[in-house]
């Protein structure tokens, strides 16, 4: 039977019906933007001074836009949108709070950098052969993995950007890149895997994959529901993912590999995202199990700190000396995460912004160490203070950064993470961290004093002749010295200058342990 003519049904129950409005498409544009460049650079991937200056504008221009997107959320709170039109549950949402766009902020800044420094590290051949486009899909992944609300897509964008990943970690074709590459694939592979099966589980004991609906069953689960199991398998994906101990030995046999601007990128951002999603998962949604496995969370963290500054001891190749650094901060989070309360997620959220920039800013200070001296090993350098002073302060402030000394960026989560851990009572992981601070002051002082302090490599009496001003196929200096410039003038401004990121910390952290607003953005008022 024929349908009346000119009937319409009310489906303001059931789909979106408000116009969206300008800022809404803030939420989607982070992601949207380096899946649009990516397809156009791809389009001139045999124009590689064009894809370089193109893939730069890209992300300044998403750095701009997500600051706007940080200003809105600051002020309006958590935002959401929903695709398809469909109401959440129901369709696919992205639900934007503090905690998810300060880190895509600082994620893009740092991409920009290490865009800048790719103009001398990244030559024609890997130019054609999509060091860009993939470089644009990792941060379309990265950014997805930070803004999403549904547990299956932030599977999704882990996945896109493992993909871009690999393609950036083999570009060159080198034996040790391979190397490094079948280590990274397989186990992030695992982990990824883990994720899915654990994603399956939580659909088949919910019903449901959106963040905010999940955390509002949560509280009180089915009874048949293996809650506990899908906890642990989600933390045991995240850590693998972020290279927690004792599933972090992938990251020290891959970082060095890859080319430096490849390196930096990896340290100052993958990690992070498994981080996130330990902060969003394990710690938002599954509030209850995360007390439950807070003390595992914290010797996990105390280990992965301590596996890696003593690592880092161990190393003479600069390369992998950062490695391990990377992964011993990964543990000053964990450390965070442990604990639990605002004070510990603010620590965490603040450390992770510093080790995104640190971390990235010493890759590229190695890059240009390795640059003149056409070595990464230590034994093989020296003199350079002489040669280049101001160079030399900057890595300066960059070892005391990721030593945490006063007054910079790595001090303050350093000191609230410590103050945090004895008001709770786990006066040992207060020593942990103080302890690796401790050696990372070590670890990076003998950097320090090898390549800047002493007259100059084994066998030459000054090092200053051996460092030579190079660029690759003429292009200016002024690139290779630009962005690691910002980025230690950016860890002065953090350290001396706390108050905003701290301030925008506490208020994720706030928003991670009484999710209300999060959840209100996704059934309140849905845009």
């Amino acid at each position: 039977m024929a349908a009346e003519s000119g009937h319409s049904a009310d489906i303001t129950h059931a789909m979106i019906t408000t116009p969206m409005t300008a800022a809404d498409w803030l939420i989607i544009a982070p992601v949207v933007l380096p899946i649009m460049f990516g397809a156009i650079l791809l389009m001139l991937r045999y124009t590689s001074v064009r894809q370089a200056v193109m893939a730069n504008l890209a992300l300044a221009f998403m750095f701009v836009i997500e600051t706007a997107l940080l200003l809105h959320v600051a002020e309006a709170g958590p935002q959401t949108m929903t695709m398809g039109r469909w109401l959440p549950p129901f369709g696919i949402s992205f639900s934007v709070d503090i905690t998810g766009v300060v880190l895509s902020l600082a994620g893009t800044f740092v991409a920009l950098m290490c865009g800048l420094y790719s103009v001398v590290d990244v030559d024609a051949p890997r130019t054609r052969y999509g060091f860009y486009p993939f470089l644009m899909l990792m941060m379309a992944g990265v950014n997805g993995a930070f803004l999403t609300g549904d547990v299956f897509n932030l599977y999704v964008w882990f996945e896109v950007l493992l993909i871009s990943s690999f393609g950036l970690i083999v570009l060159g074709s080198e034996k040790a890149q391979l190397d490094g590459a079948i280590k990274y694939a397989f186990l992030n592979l695992i982990g990824t895997t883990l994720f899915l099966i654990a994603t399956g589980y939580l659909y088949g004991a919910f019903g449901t994959l959106n963040m905010a609906d999940i955390t509002r069953m949560a509280a009180t689960p089915p009874a048949d529901a293996p809650v506990r199991t899908i906890v642990v398998l989600y933390l045991f994906a995240f850590a693998m993912k972020a290279a927690a101990f004792p599933l972090n030995a992938w990251l020290p046999a891959s970082y060095h590999t890859p080319r430096i601007v490849v390196s930096a990128l990896f340290a100052g951002l993958l990690t992070k995202v498994g981080v996130y999603a330990i902060l969003r998962i394990v710690v938002m949604i599954f509030a209850a199990q995360h007390g439950l496995l807070a003390g595992w969370i914290g010797w996990m963290a105390a280990a992965t700190m301590l596996f890696g500054v003593l690592g880092a001891l161990a190393q003479s190749d600069i390369r992998r000396l950062l490695g391990f650094l990377v992964v011993s901060g990964i543990g000053s989070m964990l450390a965070g995460i442990a604990l639990g309360d605002s004070q510990g997620l603010m620590g965490a959220i603040v450390y992770a912004v510093h080790s995104m920039v640190v971390m990235a800013a010493l890759y590229l200070a190695a890059g240009i160490i390795g640059r003149r001296a056409g070595s990464f090993d230590m034994r093989e350098l020296g003199g350079y203070y002489a040669a280049s002073p101001w160079f030399a302060a900057g890595f300066l402030v960059l070892a005391l950064a990721v030593a945490g000394m006063p007054p910079l960026s790595g001090f303050w989560p350093k000191l609230v993470l410590v103050k945090a851990a004895i008001a709770a009572g786990s006066t040992w992981l207060a020593a942990a961290i103080l302890v690796t601070g401790l050696l990372t002051s070590l670890a990076v002082g003998r950097l320090w004093l090898y390549a800047f302090w002493r007259g100059g490599p084994e066998g030459v009496r000054d090092g200053a002749e051996s460092w030579k001003i190079e660029s690759l196929d003429g292009r200016p200096a002024l690139a290779t010295y630009t962005p690691f410039a910002v980025l230690v003038a950016l860890v002065l401004f953090l350290g001396l200058y706390p108050q905003p990121l701290a301030v925008f910390a506490l208020e994720g952290a706030s928003g991670l342990i009484a999710p209300d607003a999060y959840i209100g953005s996704v059934f309140g008022e849905t845009r």
